[in-house]
């Protein structure tokens, strides 16, 4: 059976088209789907009997609940999905007052290793294909509230970009879920082979990791910069307008004695200078057989307000969800089932 969650509007006409059905119960369908959520093909009530049977014969509308969930003590849920390859995947719910995000995974693991990360260190076990980043989004029971997402969970979006693209059309598309793209953010290590395309494709926000101004310290921490150097990151960012509608931030996890000083911070002011963009200080959970530690509270101010004195906007991540391996670096589902 294909799944019709994903599809474009574009491709659902191709769909209706092939069974010799009439062009606009296209549309019917992505309302059906996209904006009153249904699960099954019989509950397209205004597609005729005939159709929907001839629909069905070939398409599902593809969203299944999560396996399992966790919540941790501030009330944020991690999710697990198997994948249609009997993978798993891990998705994170974070409520905050009057928000309500979801950070979701991209990939079944990652390819790029940052030394830090345990998704990274799981390897890379396949691609999410589009129906699969949405079903994140639309099987939880709390999907209906939900008022931001972020591609900040395993895996790197942009590796994926085919999936990516086209669930970020569906989340912003008319005849989707009709978000603003001021409601979605991907971030990325930079990778520059996909990041013009999502530029000139997307109006969703930037977020790009950076943890380090330097390039060889960035390089031990995270061994795209040999790939892709910031310093060519940085270049392409500033044929780009950030002043209005779409944001660009800059992740910074912040590591006791390696990257929380004085220096790193004139450093990493230096280095966007002329880029209206904000950083956002993260601080690092420790993870088994990392030799890298928390830095504490006071000094990730003082790095804070440095950057800040200076005219860069920054401010620190509030870290949720660490009890569940839920924060920021921590997904990983090797742990949990079969990879």
């Amino acid at each position: 059976m294909e799944i019709l969650l994903g599809k474009t509007l574009a491709e659902l006409q191709e769909i209706v088209a092939a069974l010799d059905m009439p062009k606009f119960t296209a549309k019917q369908i992505a309302q059906w789907i996209y904006e009153k959520r249904v699960r099954s093909i019989e509950d397209m009530t205004n597609i005729s009997k005939a159709h929907r049977a001839r629909l069905a014969e070939q398409y599902e509308v593809g969203i299944y609940d999560p396996a399992e969930a966790a919540v941790s003590k501030d009330g944020t849920i991690k999710y697990l999905f198997r994948t249609s390859t009997d993978k798993l995947v891990e998705t994170v719910y974070i409520p905050d007052h009057d928000r309500a995000t979801l950070c979701v995974s991209s990939q079944m693991g990652c390819k790029m290793n940052c030394y830090f990360c345990m998704t990274g260190k799981q390897g890379f076990n396949g691609h999410l294909t589009t129906s699969e980043i949405l079903n994140q989004i639309f099987a939880i029971p709390e999907s209906q509230s939900l008022t931001n997402i972020v591609f900040m969970g395993m895996g790197e979006p942009l590796d994926n970009p085919e999936s990516v693209f086209k669930a970020l059309e569906v989340i912003t598309a008319p005849w989707g879920l009709a978000w603003s793209p001021k409601r979605v953010t991907v971030s990325t290590i930079g990778q520059m082979q996909h990041l013009k395309e999502f530029l000139d494709k997307s109006q969703c926000h930037l977020a790009i990791s950076i943890h380090s101004p330097y390039s060889q310290e960035r390089a031990q921490l995270m061994p795209v910069e040999k790939a892709y150097p910031i310093e060519e990151v940085l270049d392409l960012l500033r044929q780009y307008d950030f002043s209005h509608q779409r944001h660009l931030t800059f992740e910074y996890i912040v590591f006791k004695g390696l990257n929380d000083d004085a220096r790193h911070a004139h450093a990493l002011l230096k280095l966007l200078s002329g880029l209206d963009c904000k950083v956002n200080l993260i601080r690092f959970h420790a993870i088994p057989n990392v030799e890298l530690q928390t830095t504490d509270m006071t000094q990730m101010e003082k790095f804070r307000d440095i950057l800040n004195e200076h005219g860069l906007t920054a401010t620190i991540r509030a870290s949720r969800g660490e009890d569940i391996f839920a924060a920021c670096g921590m997904l990983s589902s090797l742990k949990r089932g079969k990879q």
